[in-house]
């Protein structure tokens, strides 16, 4: 897009008069939140620091992904390997791992059980109504993996005697493009569906970053009265995408093997590519057949697959690699509002995974080998138990306990126990303490990878355990236009695994890497939010958290947690018009990180990657009632930065260093939709 192209589209923003959105109250504590407990309770009732994003915030925000929608904020870091079109975005809580947080969909489970993490660049933005943040430990009703927190995003429901359509498009820089559809609607007394279907490229910023991404989803709900309603939901997600790898010393030369270019200055690996085809479906079943009593049946599948297609820079060669989890859940839960302030929550799930690897040989061309492919194939299940009783013993305390009886087919049991408590001094003012223990299983990746010249799994791990407590204060003044909280936590984490090489194992090259119990992880750390509408067009919120996570790498040698800044800070400004001209500009700042420590031994990092700043800009502009056009900059003043680090071989050279995978530069992105 040409400069006068993006004076065009500027112009077009500010031009037409509308009626539009107009600024929301900031009012958070009296907002309904049911990831924290699994029933409906008010924000400032639940025993957890919370974060909400409903579709007003998903609209303004210029974020164009739900991983940019959440970076920064109190507590939560945002992570991916180069911010190339394919690059799995994390979300970490409170300094721990992204396989540390439960990410779900409706409901559903979307963490990948083959690494633990759940990629937040796969979902559209366009569908998702809502997001609840529930940081903590949630173990007790999510089990295995919900240690720092759980992300719950709630797609579009059809709204009734309303007919919603919406068409969208949009074009940017890196060739960039976007088409979207959806559309909902109630069809019979209390029976609707809504539909959703996008695609989305990118030629990345970088060479070999490319993504083709196709999805739909589609949510049917039958709701006519509380005896019985029912929801089904399926989404398919389906992208092809390259892998660059780090990018390189500005000085390597191309390097090509056999014809094949492998790499540049601009990507370690010009070949590398993948590609993800997700289903996820859910049939949930609610009746209230008595005012106290709610009963929930819902039972989830999920099947996913990757494809990995990976070579070598020094000869060619390389592998070829298949990993399909299939995951079937069932759960129900029994939900019971006593007499003299009590709720008493019983539930039970099982949950099998079916896991599948398949491994097969390049040759020095790039070529499959035939016979030269091994396949392995597990399966593992789950059952929990739970129960959590809450109690309001009068208008200022309520408390909180409950207690997980979590089976695995592969380590035994875990019991899980967890405690809570709200004091409301008065209608503006919450004070919360929750603490628990948590737990994750070995991902299936640690458990039965195929044993190879490198690599190889540890069916003998045991599941990482913990602790985990926060102390929360919510304060609201000026009739609740600015809101203020604050958070202090503590966490640990006993037998942590790590992949390292082992030299129980030796291989051909060196010992071969393998996953072990091998260490604990703990942190401390605040977290500060403000929310404040100074005006009624301006909107105000500022994040900051402190981190301090170490890592003890030896008895009574601790060192700080790779890769975990101990400083994050977000401000963002929403300016609203009456005309239907929306501005919001974010600003985040992330602090400095070790990035490698030269030996298990060793307490000071050698390599660390520099703190930065990015600024981000949308405007938007309704207009004609029905349409809306917007421009979003990302990264204004292309600020340059690294994510994380990797080792890079210059065969030309014959020499190893330490690269950076970088972040993306400036990019801006144009969009127009229609709203029926």
């Amino acid at each position: 897009m040409n400069k006068k192209m993006y004076a065009a589209v500027l112009a077009m923003t500010v031009a037409w008069p509308v009626h539009g959105r107009s600024a929301e109250p900031v009012a958070t504590m009296d907002e309904v939140v049911v990831t924290a407990t699994k029933t409906a309770e008010n924000v400032h009732d639940v025993p957890n620091a919370v974060i909400l994003k409903d579709g007003g915030d998903i609209e303004d925000a210029p974020a164009r992904s739900l991983g940019e929608l959440l970076a920064n904020e109190p507590g939560l870091d945002w992570r991916t390997r180069g911010d190339y079109g394919g690059a799995t975005e994390e979300i970490h809580i409170r300094g721990m791992g992204g396989d540390a947080t439960q990410v779900f969909l409706n409901g559903i489970n979307i963490n990948s059980p083959s690494v633990g993490t759940a990629d937040l660049g796969l979902l559209p933005m366009g569908s998702i109504d809502r997001v609840e943040v529930v940081k903590g430990p949630g173990s007790l009703l999510y089990g295995t993996g919900a240690m720092a927190g759980t992300v719950n995003i709630l797609t579009k429901n059809p709204e009734p005697d309303k007919l919603d359509m919406k068409l969208g498009s949009g074009f940017g820089s890196e060739g960039n493009y976007e088409l979207s559809a959806e559309q909902g609607m109630y069809v019979a007394d209390g029976l609707g569906y809504y539909l959703t279907a996008s695609r989305r490229e990118s030629d990345g910023f970088r060479d070999n970053s490319d993504l083709r991404h196709n999805d739909a989803s589609l949510k049917l709900v039958h709701d006519k009265n509380k005896l019985l309603s029912a929801s089904l939901y399926g989404a398919w997600i389906d992208r092809e995408y390259g892998v660059p790898g780090v990018k390189p010393p500005d000085t390597t030369q191309e390097y090509i093997v056999n014809g094949t270019r492998m790499y540049n200055a601009d990507a370690a690996s010009l070949v590398n590519e993948g590609s993800d085809q997700n289903f996820y479906s859910a049939l949930e079943l609610k009746s209230q057949p008595l005012s106290w009593l709610t009963l929930a049946l819902r039972g989830d599948a999920v099947n996913m697959e990757n494809y990995f297609y990976q070579r070598y820079n020094a000869t060619g060669a390389g592998q070829e690699t298949w990993v399909t989890n299939e995951v079937l859940g069932l759960e129900g839960t029994a939900e019971m509002r006593l007499p003299k302030g009590i709720t008493l929550l019983l539930g039970s799930q099982y949950r099998n995974y079916d896991y599948t690897n398949e491994v097969g040989t390049l040759d020095a061309y790039g070529v499959a080998l035939p016979a030269a492919t091994t396949e392995a194939e597990h399966d593992v299940f789950t059952q929990g138990n739970y129960g959590e009783a809450q109690w309001q013993a009068n208008q200022y305390l309520k408390l909180l306990a409950g207690l997980r009886y979590e089976e695995h087919s592969m380590f035994g049991h875990e019991t899980l126990p967890r405690f809570g408590v709200v004091v409301t001094p008065q209608e503006t003012t919450s004070i919360k303490l929750g603490h628990g223990k948590h737990f994750k299983a070995p991902t299936m990746n640690d458990l039965y990878w195929p044993e190879s010249a490198y690599v190889r799994g540890n069916p003998d791990l045991k599941p990482e355990t913990g602790w985990h407590s926060d102390l929360t204060v919510e304060q609201s003044f000026l009739k609740k236009k600015l809101t203020v909280s604050a958070t202090y936590f503590k966490w640990n984490i006993d037998d942590k695994i790590d992949w390292a090489q082992n030299p129980a194992f030796p291989g051909p090259w060196g010992d071969k890497y393998t996953p072990s119990n091998t260490n604990a992880c703990e942190a401390t750390g605040w977290e500060l939010g403000v929310s404040a509408k100074p005006l009624d067009s301006v909107r105000v919120s500022v994040g900051y958290t402190r981190t301090n996570a170490e890592e003890e790498q030896a008895v009574g040698m601790w060192r700080q947690a790779q890769y975990t800044p101990r400083n994050l800070f977000k401000g963002q400004v929403d300016y609203f018009l009456l005309s239907g001209l929306t501005t919001s500009v974010v600003v985040r700042y992330v602090g400095d990180r070790p990035a490698f420590y030269v030996s298990d031994t060793a307490t000071e990092p050698q390599h660390s990657l520099d703190s930065y700043i990015t600024t981000d800009l949308r405007i938007s502009q309704r207009f004609q009632e029905h349409w809306l056009a917007a421009i979003t900059c990302n990264n204004i003043f292309d600020a340059g930065y690294d994510t994380y680090t990797a080792t890079f071989r210059d065969e030309t050279l014959g020499s190893t260093t330490r690269q950076g995978y970088p972040g993306a530069g400036r990019s801006v992105f144009a969009s127009l939709a229609y709203e029926f």
